[in-house]
């Protein structure tokens, strides 16, 4: 079977996470790289959008309903908890995993805005990779746990890692379908040669990102 192939067919346990409907909860924060959508179920954060202006939004929340099979709770993020073991109880067991998502959620968006001002180095996060399957989650998971901030790995490099070293442009494609952008840094993959190489919120979107690790140098205007 092919890299392609196996990019494409979902181990069978992570096919029955997506069956069953799961409640979970969304925002939009601003950042300094334009509107992002977090959402969050109550295992973690689920997804991060780009540019989320209202089109854009509704169309990532209509996208994530059909997915996650439950309407979403739209949250402003100010009104958003912090996860903690003091958070107050739900009044039912029932409200259990809405509550977990709102937590989630708030946490998430608290440590991205601190990532911004420059104070997160590295996020301390629960991920949901319900989104993601097979080959592709494998490299996302080895960059989330293995390439700092403040680095960058080419996409050969790190096919190496995931013992695929035929596998550099479907490496690439793994980072496209990156559900979890900024918090799973693909951000961070460059071309060997020393390019940039792409990146699916725009390529300033990634100037600025590395510039902010100090990878490349701040624009100066």
């Amino acid at each position: 079977m092919t890299i392609a192939e196996r990019q494409k067919q979902p181990d069978p346990r992570e096919r029955s996470e997506r069956r069953e409907a799961r409640a979970w909860a969304w925002a939009v924060s601003a950042t300094p790289i334009g509107p992002l959508l977090l959402a969050a179920t109550d295992e973690g954060l689920v997804q991060v959008v780009f540019h989320a202006e209202e089109k854009t939004a509704a169309e990532a929340v209509a996208r994530l309903t059909r997915r996650l099979g439950a309407e979403p709770t739209s949250l402003p993020s100010a009104s958003l908890p912090s996860a903690s073991p003091a958070a107050t109880a739900p009044a039912s067991a029932a409200a259990l995993p809405l509550a977990r998502c709102t937590e989630q959620l708030g946490e998430a968006i608290r440590q991205v805005e601190s990532y911004f001002a420059g104070d997160t180095k590295a996020f301390t996060l629960p991920l949901d990779w319900s989104l993601i399957t097979g080959f592709n989650r494998r490299v996302l998971r080895e960059l989330a746990a293995h390439v700092p901030y403040g680095t960058v790995v080419g996409y050969q490099d790190l096919a190496d890692r995931v013992g695929e070293p035929g596998a550099a442009r479907a490496v690439g494609v793994a980072m496209g379908s990156n559900p979890l952008p900024v918090v799973v840094p693909c951000h961070r993959v460059v071309e060997s040669g020393g390019g940039i190489g792409g990146f699916g919120g725009g390529l300033e979107t990634k100037r600025t990102l590395l510039a902010l690790e100090g990878v490349l140098p701040q624009p100066l205007f």
